[in-house]
């Protein structure tokens, strides 16, 4: 039976985390909200039980499971995406609870006082959250990450086998690089491990069809924007 997944239809957001997964993966699935929009989507999600708080969440088999973290983790366990060793099976999850926090603080950045507010709203907030940001969160996250690798037994954050943790860091490099490009120039001087895994996500031929398609979704809107303003080196 195909999973379905729910994610807002136009932008990749949290849900490319999980796509990037059931797609290395081959894993079958329907991008359902792609297919009946966004009004499907909230029909769908107040129809369930138990209700997810908000999309991302992932149907299957009688299961409803919502949040990055617990969809990768039953994915990685089912699928064999994750180390089988339950302290391999733990550091891909910590890893990812890491990456999820780094994801509210880059959303933050641009939405500082209130996430219903639009960010003309809260430019000069903004530009304070940016500061600290560039200059000390994505240093301390990367360079957390950085280290991971150091003392890894291979390539990969758990080892000689990539996991749902490598294909979610290769993603939000890839959204920093969008959001802040000229910080990013900067600090991945000091990442060269974490560069250098982002680049072997890339080439993974598990991956190649669909990084090359239109059904990955470009930067914009969402938790990843760039602008101009808010980003130095």
């Amino acid at each position: 039976m195909a999973y379905e997944l729910w994610y807002w239809p136009t932008i990749p957001g949290r849900g490319e985390f999980v796509r990037l997964a059931l797609e290395a993966g081959g894993i079958a699935y329907a991008d359902k909200a792609r297919e009946l929009g966004e009004d499907g989507l909230m029909a769908d999600m107040h129809a369930r039980l138990p209700e997810p708080f908000a999309p991302p969440y992932l149907v299957a088999d009688g299961l409803v499971i919502a949040q990055v973290a617990a969809i990768l983790l039953h994915l990685g366990d089912t699928h064999d995406l994750a180390p089988g060793d339950p302290a391999g099976r733990h550091f891909a999850h910590q890893a990812q609870l890491t990456i999820a926090d780094m994801v509210a603080e880059a959303h933050d950045v641009h939405h500082p006082v209130a996430a219903s507010a639009y960010y003309e709203d809260q430019k000069p907030e903004a530009a304070r959250a940016a500061q600290s940001f560039r200059d000390e969160r994505i240093p301390k996250f990367l360079g957390w990450f950085e280290r991971a690798l150091a003392r890894s037994a291979g390539d990969w954050l758990t080892g000689a086998r990539w996991s749902y943790a490598d294909l979610s860091l290769f993603h939000l490099v890839e959204g920093l690089r969008f959001a802040f490009p000229r910080r990013m120039g900067a600090v991945e001087h000091d990442c060269p491990a974490v560069t250098a895994l982002h680049d072997r996500v890339a080439a993974l031929p598990e991956l190649a069809g669909y990084l090359a398609s239109d059904r990955r979704l470009p930067f914009g809107d969402g938790i990843f924007r760039h602008y101009p303003e808010l980003d130095r080196a």
